[in-house]
Parts: structure tokens; sequence; C-alpha cells
């Protein structure tokens, strides 16, 4: 058995507990109650399958998730408020990245330049070299193995995607403009067979990206069933000649397709003759007095379910290579291990030139909370499904695309971990709320500094950007008189990009790797011996044990 445990920063205040008893909730994840869907327990004691109090009361005011579903319904299943917060379930898998650590080595210096003299003069660690690059044939280099998650058509991507472009630009990574942008553009303009005429919306994406790209990462535009009925792919590649689409099977909160929230009727309506699945139905008289009345307030908009073959994908990937694109890339979800098996082949087939697959649980701005914690294959033992599928490939003699792993990541060394586990398959790690974060705290900053509000956590380190931002004068000193085009948003990006360089640099360091190129699988130990069994990770005490006894015994 594995001994599991919550992080520091658990938060017991969902539900009443004792001091006492909070051991026996250790390592639950409590149905029927959270502070995702705004729900708590009214009892001290909770029964742990079902989450309800044992001692449920009639007349009861409130509020586990049962009794909030029972006069607002549907509403429960998402966290909210929509548009304010993004959401990351909070499932504790037997299994993940905290059951591995990274070896350190006293000897040698993997991956300095051709040349370089090993010793304690070159092997400093920031001399680690941290770039990397995917692609089949035509490459795209990143500073920094991380980019950005899918940024679609939620309101969190739109109202911070001045902020989150220009931080990834100028931290030379990819970010990756999700689905829907096109079909929810308000002055979307349709031809007259009903394909993307004009998009301000989009165009307004990729211009904001390209304004500060110098050559590092790419915006990648990401298609599912919608996006491609309205022509999105020929409407990006004729106005703006991007390289890169993205085609996209599903993600790791969830495979029911994009959703958002809408808060009008006329828009719900608009949105429905677009094509777009739209709940309840803004077009039914009932629903209609309904919403007039207050019952409800929001729908929601939903994308339709894909379906795959091994000929409409391949077809799919000629046709967009036909359209213009250099590269495509394939973004999947955490489905079953029959189509993660099915990303890996057929994109090998297709020579797709990056496959992102995303593990389970989920983050995300709107997706159902049950799904995003009961639904999928959770990213620890996908990544280790998929390093198994990609090594019987590779020994008949096929070449697998590179990969990139997401699903829960935050700082480099879950990334590190991710990469050498993967290697040498997996090139990159996608993040999602990891790197949204940065871009709204730099942009909040901003705001509270404008309004003279600065909260006392921010105010203890200076009252003006200048010394509230440490690489502040390095980005001015580099745009000069652009500097000012630049958010603070994009500087929090920029910011929370350049620790992470450095604290990967310092963990490449102590593991004797000077470049992403060298590092491998033996630079991994598994804490228990089912993380070893479930990734081929050496168990602790058995990696490098027959070259120890070597040493002892010569």
């Amino acid at each position: 058995m594995v001994s599991l445990g919550l992080s520091p920063q658990t938060n017991f205040d969902i539900i009443e507990v004792l001091p006492e008893h909070k051991e026996n909730y250790m390592n639950l994840r409590q149905p029927n109650a959270n502070e995702a869907t705004g729900t708590t327990n009214r009892s001290r004691d909770v029964a742990p399958v079902s989450g309800i109090c044992t001692r449920c009361v009639d007349g009861c005011k409130g509020s586990c998730e049962i009794w909030l579903s029972s006069f607002r319904g549907r509403e429960v299943l998402y966290p909210g408020p929509f548009g304010e917060i993004t959401a990351g379930a909070d499932k504790n898998y037997p299994i993940d990245y905290s059951h591995l650590n990274i070896q350190g080595y006293a000897m040698g210096a993997r991956g300095l330049p051709e040349g370089t003299e090993i010793g304690p003069d070159s092997a400093v660690f920031y001399s680690v070299n941290t770039e990397t690059e995917y692609g089949w044939d035509k490459k795209v280099k990143m500073r920094v193995p991380i980019f950005t998650g899918a940024l679609g058509s939620t309101d969190i991507a739109r109202i911070n995607w001045e902020h989150f472009a220009i931080g990834a630009a100028i931290s030379g990574i990819t970010i990756v403009c999700g689905e829907n942008v096109c079909g929810v553009d308000p002055q979307l303009v349709l031809d007259s067979k009903g394909k993307v005429k004009k998009s301000p919306e989009m165009d307004r994406r990729i211009d904001l990206y390209k304004k500060f790209w110098d050559g590092y990462g790419e915006m990648l535009v990401q298609m599912n069933v919608e996006d491609t009925r309205l022509g999105t792919a020929e409407y990006v590649a004729s106005k703006h000649n991007l390289d890169t689409i993205e085609l996209k099977w599903g993600q790791g909160a969830k495979c029911i397709g994009g959703e958002i929230k809408v808060k009008s009727l006329d828009r719900a309506v608009e949105l429905k003759k677009r094509g777009y699945i739209v709940l309840p139905d803004p077009t039914r008289q009932d629903t209609q007095i309904a919403f007039k009345q207050g019952a409800f307030k929001e729908f929601e908009r939903h994308s339709r379910l894909g379906f795959i073959s091994k000929e409409s994908f391949l077809e799919e990937v000629d046709r967009l290579k036909d359209v213009g694109f250099k590269r495509v890339t394939l973004k999947t979800g955490a489905y079953s291990a029959v189509e993660l098996a099915m990303a890996i082949r057929y994109g090998s087939e297709a020579k797709i030139d990056l496959l992102t697959i995303d593990g389970a649980p989920g983050g995300t701005g709107m997706s159902p909370w049950p799904m995003m914690n009961e639904w999928g294959i959770p990213t620890f033992y996908l990544q280790s499904l998929a390093i198994e599928y990609a090594e019987l490939l590779r020994k008949r003699g096929l070449r697998v695309p590179d990969m990139a792993m997401a699903g829960g990541f935050s700082d480099e060394p879950g990334v590190f971990k991710a990469i050498a586990m993967g290697s040498p398959y997996f090139k990159a790690v996608c993040m999602g709320r990891g790197l949204m974060i940065p871009g709204m705290v730099g942009k909040n900053i901003e705001k509270w500094i404008k309004d003279g509000d600065l909260p006392k956590t921010v105010s203890k380190y200076g009252s003006v950007p200048e010394e509230i931002f440490v690489t502040w004068e390095e980005l001015k000193e580099k745009y000069g008189a652009r500097f000012k085009e630049i958010p603070m948003g994009a500087i929090g990006i920029y910011t929370y990009s350049q620790k992470f360089k450095i604290g990967l640099q310092q963990i490449m360091a102590g593991n004797r790797n000077f470049t992403l190129q060298s590092v491998s699988r033996n630079d991994l130990m598994a804490l228990t011996e089912e993380a070893s069994r479930v990734s081929g990770i050496p168990y602790v005490m058995d990696a490098y044990a027959d070259e120890a006894l070597t040493v002892l015994l010569d």
C-alpha cells in the first residue's frame, strides 16, 4: 500500500472538523462540499463515501451540494463565480510526481558545449542551457521548457489575453490560443458559406503575441469541431500566415467539449444560430420567461463531441498542410489507453509536430466539477503509459512525434521530473493555471498601484513598480522606448519564467546535466515501489545499487 498525504496548503475550513479529528480526513476529497462550488457541510462529522453530514437535519439552512442543488440545479456542477476564477481539481491520487526524487551527483558534467574543459569553473549552474525545441522537421525553440495551456473563449482568457500573450512572447515560450475564439467573437462576420470572413478578437490575439515575438516560441491556434466547421484554420492561415495549427481531441478537465457561460439572452440566441449547443435552449418560450424572471442568470454554451478515426485524422492533417500550415500539432486528454495509443500511432503516421497529452485532474475556468475530479487517467499514470507505447513504436522502427505533458504542473522540479521520466520523447510541459496566475498577479498589482490600494503582501517590497518587480530594469533596458507597451501582467509572467529558469538551472547543475537533451530516466528515483512499478523508474533502494557495490567491493 502507498501512504498518501495532502500538501501543507490543504484547507480544512471546508468542513468543520475538530483538531483531534483532522488526521482522519487527511487523505479524503470530500464529496458533496467544496469551495470551488461554494458549498460546505454543516456537521463536524461527514460520511466519507457520500459526503453527507452524519446528522442531516430537516430544516437545515445549508449549504452542501445536495442542499444547493435542490433549488439551483445544474448551476452547482460548475465552479464559480464564472469569469472571475480558475478552478483546479483537488482529488489526491495514489501516485504523483512527488513520489519521484531527482538524483544528485558529485562527478561529471553532461551537455556542456563541445571542447569545454570540465571542472568547477565551467560547471556552474548559470551555464545550464534550459532551451528546448519541438517539431518533426521545422523545429520551434523555447527558452524554457514550458508553454501555456489553451486560452480560449472563456472570459479569463479574453480579459487577460494582452498580459498572457505579451508575457509569453517576451519569455520566449509558446502560447496556445484555445478553441472557439472566432465562434464567440461578438463582431464575427461570416461569409455566404457560413465561414469566418472577419474575426476582430482573433486578429487582436494574434497581433498582440506577434508584437513582441522574437523567434522563440510560437502561437498555436486550436481547433475543435465548431472551429473546423467555421473555417478558423483557413482564416488564420490566409490573413495571418500562422505556421502552426492545433487539432484538439480533449483535455484533462473534461471530454465533453469547450464551455462558457453567457449572461445575455440575445447573446445566447446568437450563439445558437451560429451552430453551438446552448442550454437551456434560449429559443424556447419557457426558457425566455424563466430567464427574464430571474430564475437563472446564465446560459451554458457547449461544443460538440469529436469522433476519431485514423482515416479522418490523417486526411485532416493533410488538408491543413494543403491550407498552408508548416506544422500541425495535436492536443489530447485523459482518455482511455486506447485513445492514447491512437494519438501516438496516428501522430507518428501523420508526422505531427507535437502531441500534448493532458492528464487528470483538470484545472480550468469552465468545466464540471465532478468531471474534473473523477474523470480520466491521472497525469503520472498517463505519461507512464505514453512512454511505454512510444518505446513499442520505436522498437518497430517508427518515429515518435515530440510530446509534451500537461496536468497539474506548477514548478520547475515537477517539469524536470516529467521531462526526465519521458526522455527522450517529452520535450516540454504545458502549464495551465501555473502560467495564468503570474499574469493575473501582475495585472492586479498595476491596478492596485493606480488605485492606491496595494495590499501589505505587495507593499512590503515597495510602492512603485521599479521596487516591486525584480525584472523591471532588465526589461526596461532590453526594450527601451517599447517598454511602456508591456503591461505589468506580462512582466509578471516574464518574472515567473526567469525564476523558473534559474530554479531549473540549479536542479540540473546538481544533477550534472547542463542541457535538457542530456537528461535521462536514470536521473530519477522512485520513492515507493508502487511508483517504480507504474513508471519503470528504479526504486530508490535499487537505483545505482550495482554501481555502488562495484565501488565498495572492487
